[in-house]
């Protein structure tokens, strides 16, 4: 059985990664007592959502591959008087992640702040929304990558209740708000997408349609003009080799743009 200190058990993570998850934790409840099996369980899963690489290994047990959730996720904590509600979602990009807080705005106007990160290639982003500068944004974020995702938002709606926290206090909150949220999330390997343009005369869109069809691709648009300009999206490890079996097919009749 682990260290127990201020209420927060680690297992088998040593005194320094002790000393860090109760300083993350903050208000997450994690208490052990006797050896219920359950409570163990749960003591270990929230230390690892809020720590990642402080404990060592990695939640996904080793297995590298980017993630992404399967639906969104909620949380709600209540810390001196000021309420916190958490979500972590799928999330594509920037623009979509700015039209989710300004609809956030709408169903809360008497919020303080609306904090958001998103973890999504070069598009992530952290925003404090007027919270000391690096409480919010940054520490939601850095739970996101610990956890190995990718392609998702996590926001957090701050009603003030009056008490101030201070910058530790408010490190904690968001990032036990956002971790609270993950332990009930569904998580699933990232499909990245490629997306391809390809323009064929009249006499291939037929083959081609088949062969959109056979690899499990997803057609886009059509148009017809000169030549038939098809789009289409399919998972990026198949791209390449759909390319060649469509160019050696149309031999050399087949075109791609950008």
């Amino acid at each position: 059985m682990g260290l127990q200190v201020g209420g927060c058990a680690c297992l088998g993570t040593g005194a320094t990664a002790h000393s860090e998850c109760g300083r993350l934790l903050g208000q997450v409840s994690c208490f052990l007592r006797g050896d219920n099996p359950n409570q163990v369980q749960r003591v270990h899963t929230v230390c690892d959502l809020s720590l990642g690489k402080i404990l060592g290994t990695p939640t996904s047990n080793l297995d590298s591959m980017p993630r992404t959730l399967t639906a969104a996720v909620h949380s709600d904590l209540t810390i001196k008087k000021s309420r916190f509600i958490g979500c972590v979602q799928p999330m594509a990009d920037r623009a979509s992640a700015q039209a989710q807080v300004d609809a956030l705005w709408q169903q809360h106007p008497g919020a303080a702040h609306i904090c958001w990160a998103l973890l999504a290639g070069g598009q992530s982003a952290a925003v404090d929304d007027g919270e000391p500068g690096g409480t919010a944004g940054r520490p939601m974020l850095d739970v996101l990558r610990h956890q190995d995702l990718e392609g998702v938002q996590a926001t957090v709606v701050r009603y003030f209740g009056g008490v101030k926290l201070g910058a530790g206090g408010l490190l904690r909150a968001y990032t036990d708000c956002v971790a609270q949220a993950l332990l009930t999330a569904s998580k699933v390997p990232l499909l990245r997408m490629a997306t391809l343009q390809c323009m064929v005369p009249y006499s291939l869109e037929g083959l081609l349609r088949r062969e959109i069809d056979a690899a499990g691709a997803q057609l886009l648009a059509v148009q017809h003009g000169s030549l038939v300009t098809l789009q289409l999206r399919l998972p990026q490890a198949q791209a390449d080799a759909f390319v060649q079996r469509i160019n050696d097919s149309g031999q050399g009749r087949v075109g791609w743009s950008d």
